[in-house]
């Protein structure tokens, strides 16, 4: 049989079209129709129509050629950025913009880190924030109206996505559009991404001592670090910013009266605005901070609350 097929060209080449569409049939088309290879994670949520056109203002800009929205499985990254991406974070996604190049830091964890305020005032000038930042400025989005119209026809696009109940709902959502810029739609996104993994960071023993207080070594070291990555929201001595950034040096902490011991300041640098809950201050309802264990020793923080101590003692 075998060696009667090989002298029969024709035969031989529709049985082999015959098993080689099988074998893709079954390992390629039909794994791509079960919904076990589709996993949504619980707490995903769909987009708003603003964050959907935050989304496509994202890519109209380029933003995916300097920006990954992938954490990879490496204990690197994920101490620098968080947890590592899931499969299930990008249901939504049609295209995934998971980028292949870090001209600016990943942004897959970016949603609630920062208040809203910060990240306009990021687009509008990079360098004001960060100011080693090559990002060219987005002021002009703070001009540019949004079309509902065109929104709700990217939305449309992507109805295969949503229930038509979750897409009916949309409606007065879409109206509200003709109010906003596309400033307001790429922050809209930015505190989107991420949003579906929870993030859990130790904030440690509240009621720590500093190991470093008293030294003047430790203040010249968290004056140096600070400046570095604190002063760019806080100010160049803890003063904040008005209506926008806490001040570090005056009679209040996440919005309360009364200050907190030095191992409350070490647990909200290391864990940003997730130590909140632990610390029993709701802070800003909208505001957020980075978390800055991944990125600073436990030297480092120290040192710097022994920076912020020595400003609010002048």
């Amino acid at each position: 049989m075998a060696g009667t097929i090989y002298r029969k060209p024709i035969l031989f080449s529709v049985v082999a079209l015959v098993v080689v569409l099988a074998g893709t049939v079954a390992t390629m088309f039909y794994p791509m129709l079960r919904s076990d290879m589709h996993p949504r994670l619980e707490a995903l949520k769909a987009y708003t129509p603003l964050e959907l056109a935050g989304r496509d203002l994202y890519q109209r800009e380029g933003c995916m050629g300097c920006h990954t929205q992938t954490v990879r499985p490496l204990a690197s990254e994920v101490a620098r950025y968080g947890d590592y991406s899931k499969a299930g974070e990008f249901a939504y996604d049609r295209p995934h913009l998971w980028g292949s190049k870090r001209t600016g830091p990943d942004l897959a964890r970016e949603g609630g880190l920062r208040p809203n305020d910060w990240h306009v005032r990021h687009f509008r000038h990079p360098q004001a924030v960060v100011p080693r930042s090559n990002m060219p400025a987005y002021a002009f989005l703070e001009q540019a109206k949004l079309d509902p119209s065109t929104v709700k026809a990217h939305y449309r696009a992507l109805a295969s996505m949503y229930t038509p109940a979750e897409f009916a709902a949309k409606d007065e959502e879409f109206a509200a559009l003709s109010d906003k810029t596309e400033m307001d739609a790429l922050v809209a996104y930015m505190q989107w991404l991420g949003h579906a993994i929870p993030r859990e960071c130790q904030v440690g023993d509240l009621a720590a001592v500093n190991p470093l207080a008293g030294k003047p070594e430790a203040v010249q070291r968290g004056m140096a670090v600070y400046a570095n990555n604190c002063a760019q929201c806080h100010g160049d001595h803890g003063e904040g910013m008005p209506g926008a950034i806490p001040s570090l040096v005056d009679d209040e902490f996440l919005a309360q009266k009364g200050d907190v011991p030095d191992g409350t300041y070490f647990g909200l640098i290391s864990c940003g605005s997730d130590a909140k809950k632990k610390i029993g201050r709701a802070g800003d309802p909208g505001g957020g901070m980075t978390a800055f264990g991944g990125q600073l020793s436990d030297d480092e923080i120290w040192s710097v609350i022994s920076f912020i101590r020595s400003q609010q003692h002048r």
